[in-house]
Formats: C-alpha cells, structure tokens, sequence
C-alpha cells in the first residue's frame, strides 16, 4: 500500500512538472502583424480619449484640417489612449482629428491607422481616412474608400506627416 501510494505521488509530480515546462514555452501572444480598419474601428471615436484640442488658425497646416480658418477647432482622439513605444505607436493604433468651424462650413473627419503588415514601409505602415461625420469611412463620387497610404488625396496626408518628428504624429 505504501509503494502504491508513492508510485503514485511520484507520478503526480512527474506530471504537474510535465505541464509546467510544456506550458512554459507557450507564446502564442505573437502581437497584432496588421489591423485592416472597418467602420467599427471608428465607431464612436467621440468617445476615444480626447488628446487635445487646438483652436485658430495653423500656417503649418496650409488648408488642410481648417489650418487657414481663424475659428478651426481641432480635436485629436487616440483610441484606447495609445501611446508610442520607443518612439513608435503600435501596430493598431488610432488618431482622429475632427475638424470643425463656428460657420459650420468645416466639419472634416479624418484618421490614420498603424495598419502594419508592411502595407506602406515608407510611411511608417500609416494608413490615412477620410471619415464621415457618423465616422464611417468615406467614399469618392465613384464609391470607392477614401482610404490609403501614397495614394489617399495625391499622397498629401503622407506627405505632410512625413515631417513630424516622432513616427509621423505631430502630437502626443
């Protein structure tokens, strides 16, 4: 009874060490390669965390977002309050700037996405987005998306984020 009794703590150990060095190397966490953005991405992005907010006129902007409107008001949202990792935002982050004037002539939403996947390698894998005021994402007179890296207004978003300093962000 004794012998039976340790053969089978033994085998007890045996296996909970089995499990626990099976289980050790596991890493299926491989971290997100691409996030290819739908509409829910940018469901709700009001309620994404509000950044800042940026009034006036901003020469460095030209006409885009309102940047010769003395009223613009910019408000920049980071979903899930992403931040950069050694100077690099994550695969699967998000920013949208809504863009808005005391006229209402200005009521532009636009986004980018760390889409990944090598989906534009001089562009940091940025993808930029026209969105609609319900933030869905818009299209041309053709229907197509109004979404991309090079190609999204003549490559202009790009263009101009290329000169941010920190991963093409002027912000945070």
């Amino acid at each position: 009874m004794k012998k039976t009794t340790l053969i089978y703590f033994f085998l007890m150990i045996f296996s909970v060490q089995v499990v626990i060095v099976s289980c050790s190397g596991d890493d299926d966490d491989q971290g997100l390669t691409e996030l290819i953005a739908t509409d829910e991405t940018f469901a709700n992005f009001s309620s994404f965390q509000l950044h800042t907010t940026r009034f006036g006129a901003d020469p460095s902007l030209g006409p885009a977002h309102g940047g010769n409107d003395a009223t613009a008001q910019r408000k920049i949202y980071f979903k899930d309050n992403v931040a950069p990792v050694n100077g690099k935002y994550p695969i699967g982050a998000v920013i949208v700037k809504h863009s808005t004037n005391t006229a209402g002539t200005l009521n532009e939403i636009t986004a980018m996405v760390k889409r990944g996947n090598n989906f534009d390698a001089s562009g940091n894998d940025w993808e930029y987005f026209m969105l609609t005021p319900e933030g869905k994402i818009a299209k041309d007179q053709n229907g197509n998306l109004l979404r991309g890296g090079e190609s999204l207004l003549g490559g202009a978003c790009k263009s101009c984020h290329g000169k941010a300093a920190k991963d093409f962000i002027f912000t945070k």
